[in-house]
C-alpha cells in the first residue's frame, strides 16, 4: 500500500493536468500539417497495467469520441509499457505525423512513472526542475528536497510549456496547469481526472473548422450476404465516405450496424439514400433503444389500433388492472423464468403498473424457479431484464407447489402471482384470468392474463414493440426449459445454398402445434 506522502504526491500529480489551455503557444516549432479534412491525432496509453489486464482501458474510447465532437480525427491508439525507451520511440514516431499526440498515464513520484523522462529524450532535451512547478510543489508539500519523490513533479522537459485555465464547471481559475511539449498534450491516467482534464481543455483541439456527420443504419440481413454490395458502394463513395460495418449477435432484431462517416452532411445523406435502395427489400428496422421507458404509451396503443392482436392486448390489460385494482402493488408479483410468454407478461404488467403508479419508485415483484443446468444464454438474458425493468427478483427452487410454499414463508405478504400460462399449454385448457389455486396449494390467486393468446401472439407482441427477448429463440429453439431437456426445433431447420444446416428463429414456426418439440 502507499504511504500518505506517496497519495498526496499522486494527488498532486493529478491536479498538474487539471486545466484549461492558456494564451501560450505550444511551442515556436512548427505542428504538424493537418490533412485537408480534419486535425489528426494519435492517442498514446501508457501502463504495465492495461497491458497486463489488471486495468481496463477506456480513456481511448472517451478521447475519440470527445475528440470527433471537436473535428479531429484520431488516426492511432497504442498501448505500451512503462519502459522509458519504449515511450520515447512512440513518440518521437508520432509527433510529426499528427497534429496532436494525447498522452495517458505515467505521471507521478514513483519508479514507473516515467512519461516526463521519456518526452525528453524523444526530443533530445534535458529534464529540469521548472520554477513555477517547483514553487507549486513546495506550496503543497512544503519545503523538499531536491531529490524527494515529491520534486519529480516538477522536473519536466526544459521546452515544456505550463497551460493554465479555467474549470469548465465551476469558471474558476485552476491552481496547476496542464504540461505540454511541442504537440505533445500530457494527460493523467486515472479515468475521471483525464476526463475532467479534457473537457476543460476541449477548445485547446477545436481549432480545425471541421465536422463530422454520423448515420446508422440497422440491417436484419447476414453481413456475408451484404457484404459484395457494401464493398462495391464503397469503391463509388472512395473518401468521400467512410462505411462501416458491425455484426451484432446478441441483438433479437437486427443482425449488422452499417456506419456512414463524413465531413459532409450531404455526403452522408446521399450515401444512406443509396444504401437504403441497395438493401435487400424490407431488411432495414428501427433501433427502439430503450422499450421500456415507452412501455406504457406503445402497450395501450397497440391494444386501442382495432387489430385483432390489439383486442388481445387491450383484453389482457383490463385482466392485470383488475388485479391491480384487488391487491396493492406489495401483494403482486409476476412470475418469470425468461420464457417468451412470461417476456411477454412482464413487458404487458410493466406498462399497466407504471400507468397505474407513474410516480412509484417500488420494484417490480418477480418470482423465479430456478432449474438445473439452465442455458448460460438464458442466465444472461435474466441477469439483463433485471436490470432493464428494475426488478426484485426472489429465487426458489423445485416444483411449483414447493416453490409457492417457499414463498409463502418468505413473504407473506404476496396474494396474486401473474402467469404467462396459455390455454395451449399442459393442464391449463379449464383455467380463467383470474382463478385461485387448487385446494391443497399455497393459497394465491392466479392471475392468467394470457390464456387466450397464441403462439404467434406472443410473438408479434414481442417483436412489434421491440421488446428484448432470449436470444436462444433465434437459434431454433421455440419452447426453453433444461440444457438436459430442450434441443433446437426441427421444423425449423433449414439447409441453405451453401449446403449448411441452420435454424430459423422461433417466430417463424409456421405450424403452432410443433412449439413444443424443443422439449425433449
Amino acid at each position: 500500500m502507499l504511504s500518505r506522502a506517496v497519495v498526496r504526491l499522486r494527488t498532486l500529480a493529478a491536479h498538474l493536468c487539471k486545466a484549461t489551455m492558456s494564451t501560450n503557444h505550444l511551442s515556436n516549432s512548427p505542428l504538424p500539417e493537418a490533412t485537408k479534412a480534419s486535425s489528426t491525432a494519435a492517442i498514446l496509453i501508457i501502463g504495465d497495467e492495461i497491458l497486463k489486464g489488471h486495468t481496463v482501458d477506456t480513456n481511448s474510447a472517451f478521447l475519440t469520441q470527445a475528440l470527433r465532437k471537436l473535428g479531429v480525427s484520431v488516426q492511432r491508439i497504442t498501448v505500451i509499457p512503462d519502459i522509458q525507451e519504449v515511450i520515447a520511440k512512440e513518440v518521437a514516431l508520432l509527433s510529426p505525423q499528427y497534429t496532436h499526440v494525447i498522452t495517458s498515464g505515467g505521471i507521478g513520484p514513483t519508479h514507473d512513472d516515467v512519461t516526463f523522462e521519456s518526452i525528453a529524450m524523444a526530443f533530445h532535451e534535458e529534464l529540469h526542475p521548472h520554477p513555477e512547478l517547483t514553487r507549486l510543489v513546495e506550496q503543497f508539500f512544503g519545503v523538499v528536497d531536491k531529490n524527494s519523490a515529491a520534486m519529480k513533479l516538477a522536473m519536466v522537459p526544459r521546452s515544456a510549456k505550463l497551460n493554465y485555465g479555467t474549470d469548465f464547471r465551476t469558471g474558476q481559475p485552476l491552481r496547476y496547469p496542464l504540461v505540454s511539449v511541442r504537440n505533445v498534450f500530457i494527460f493523467p491516467g486515472i479515468p475521471s481526472l483525464m476526463e475532467k482534464a479534457f473537457k476543460g481543455l476541449e477548445h485547446l483541439f477545436a481549432g480545425s473548422g471541421t465536422t463530422f456527420y454520423s448515420d446508422e443504419i440497422f440491417v436484419d440481413a447476414d453481413e456475408a450476404a451484404i457484404a459484395p454490395m457494401l464493398t462495391k458502394l464503397q469503391r463509388v463513395w472512395g473518401r468521400k465516405v467512410a462505411l462501416g460495418s458491425y455484426p451484432d449477435w446478441l441483438s433479437n432484431y437486427h443482425k449488422v450496424k452499417l456506419v456512414l462517416d463524413s465531413d459532409s452532411q450531404e455526403e452522408v445523406e446521399q450515401a444512406r439514400a443509396q444504401l437504403l435502395e441497395e438493401l435487400p427489400m424490407g431488411s432495414v428496422v428501427p433501433l427502439v433503444t430503450d422499450p421500456v421507458s415507452i412501455a406504457t404509451s406503445e402497450v395501450y396503443r397497440l391494444a386501442n389500433n382495432g387489430t385483432p392482436l390489439g383486442e388481445k392486448v387491450m383484453s389482457a390489460l383490463k385482466t392485470v388492472e383488475a388485479a391491480l385494482a384487488q391487491y396493492s402493488i406489495d401483494q403482486v408479483c409476476i412470475g418469470f423464468n425468461g420464457g417468451k410468454d412470461c417476456t411477454a407478461l412482464l413487458h404487458l404488467y410493466y406498462a399497466a403498473l407504471k400507468r397505474r403508479y407513474p410516480d412509484s419508485k417500488d420494484k417490480v415483484k418477480a418470482l423465479y424457479i430456478r432449474i438445473v443446468s439452465p442455458f448460460p444464454e438464458m442466465e444472461r438474458f435474466l441477469q439483463d431484464t433485471i436490470k432493464r425493468y428494475d426488478l426484485e427478483v426472489f429465487s426458489v427452487e423445485g416444483s411449483i407447489r414447493q416453490a409457492l410454499n417457499e414463498v409463502q414463508e418468505r413473504r407473506p405478504e404476496l396474494k396474486a402471482v401473474l402467469m404467462g400460462t396459455r390455454r395451449s399449454d399442459p393442464y391449463s385448457l379449464t383455467l380463467t384470468p383470474m382463478c385461485p389455486t387448487d385446494p391443497g396449494w399455497p393459497d394465491y390467486m392466479r392471475v392468467n392474463p394470457l390464456l387466450d393468446w397464441t403462439y404467434h401472439d406472443i410473438w408479434m407482441f414481442l417483436r412489434t414493440l421491440y421488446v428484448p427477448y432470449c436470444i436462444l429463440y433465434d437459434k431454433g429453439y421455440t419452447s426453453l426449459g433444461s440444457m438436459d431437456n430442450t434441443c433446437r426445433n426441427a421444423a425449423l431447420q433449414v439447409v441453405d445454398e451453401r449446403g449448411v444446416t441452420r435454424y430459423k428463429p422461433a417466430h417463424l414456426l409456421e405450424n403452432e402445434e410443433e412449439e413444443r418439440n424443443s422439449r425433449a
